[in-house]
């Protein structure tokens, strides 16, 4: 009895062992999930966040579930609210219009201890961990300075008194608002210059639409056209020049953001310069960082300068998130392009993902 006794135990024991061994090893093994919500999914540069997020994730083993918010705030409340109940580990917004409304969102994935990351543009509120992208402020005012340069090089080498049409995207938008502070930095140095603006949606139809209009308000008096985002509005911005009986370069069209078609309008000179957003790049890095927070890595933080030798976004300050109740702003760098790179550069997101 006694030797039955200490079989049962130590048979016990061992199938405790392998029974806790099994769980550590499943809980070891088990795939960290990272849920992102995204708009316009049609959208060349959301499909660069795209690719960024799952090719980190498939080099770490993580799995990112992708959602399309449709830029509905309802409905991003409501992807949020899932996937805090299929216990996500954490989270990216990989683009929102209205980023006030949907910062109860942001609140309860605090609540629940799930790391937060955003990438094109930040909510209004809430703890963001991680916030990556160009200086929207920043790269608008240098787009605009060669808008500027442009009109000058058309006139004989001066700024005359003028009309400039400024293309925006949605005005509810923080990203339009930060665009429009930065060309508005700029254009307002040129007393001559009045500076008018029609809505585009962030689309090719609305920016025909606003362009046309205002060209056949203003017709001799418009110097320049600036666009600002020429990846998904430049093209209907063109085709309204062209409709017109006019030659796109004539109105030196400049912005940030290129896409695809931004590349090609590039190389037919039809667009003057746009400053590349460094898509697949932030939400490549979202991704690292959040995994890195995760496992208790070192992560950035504010004060720091991240750099990586070749890569277009370096050097990248670290700064203070201004529109986030806390966490980081890391600030990517975004070159001109084709003034200061080739829209052959294989670097360029456009020609990473054809």
């Amino acid at each position: 009895m006694k030797n039955f006794v200490k079989v049962y135990v130590v048979s016990a024991l061992c199938s405790m062992f392998v029974c806790f061994a099994a769980a550590s090893f499943a809980a070891e093994t088990e795939k960290l999930k990272i849920g992102m919500i995204i708009k316009e999914p049609s959208a060349p540069y959301i499909q660069a966040f795209v690719r960024g997020a799952t090719d980190k994730g498939g080099e770490l083993g993580v799995e990112v579930l992708i959602r399309d918010g449709e830029a509905d705030t309802m409905k991003i409340m409501e992807i949020v609210d899932t996937f805090i109940s299929q216990k996500i580990d954490a989270f990216i917004l990989g683009g929102a219009v209205d980023l006030r409304a949907l910062v109860p969102g942001i609140v309860r994935l605090n609540e629940a201890n799930i790391p937060v990351a955003a990438i094109d543009t930040s909510p209004e509120g809430g703890k963001v961990d991680f916030f990556l992208s160009f200086d929207l402020v920043q790269s608008s005012a240098k787009a605009a300075k060669l808008f500027i340069e442009g009109i000058r090089q058309r006139n004989g080498g001066a700024v005359p008194e003028g009309v400039v049409i400024e293309i925006i995207g949605d005005s509810a938008d923080m990203f339009t608002r930060a665009c429009s502070e930065g060309f508005d930095s700029v254009v307002k140095t040129y007393p001559q210059l009045r500076a008018v603006q029609g809505e585009g949606k962030w689309n090719n139809t609305d920016s025909h639409a606003k362009a046309s209009d205002l060209l056949t308000r203003y017709g001799k008096k418009v110097l320049g056209i600036y666009v600002q985002t020429p990846d998904l509005m430049a093209a209907g911005v063109v085709s309204a020049i062209e409709a017109a009986g006019l030659q796109a370069e004539d109105f030196g069209i400049c912005g940030i953001c290129i896409g695809p078609e931004g590349i090609e309008l590039i190389k037919q000179k039809k667009v003057l310069g746009i400053v590349e957003q460094p898509a697949y790049d932030s939400a490549y890095m979202a991704v690292g960082y959040l995994y890195d927070k995760l496992k208790g890595n070192p992560v950035p933080k504010v004060g720091d300068v991240i750099e990586q030798e070749g890569a277009l976004w370096s050097p990248a300050r670290v700064i203070e998130n201004p529109w986030a109740e806390e966490g980081a702003f890391i600030v990517l760098q975004g070159p001109l392009v084709p003034q200061e790179l080739s829209p052959d550069d294989q670097r360029l997101w456009e020609n990473k993902i054809k």
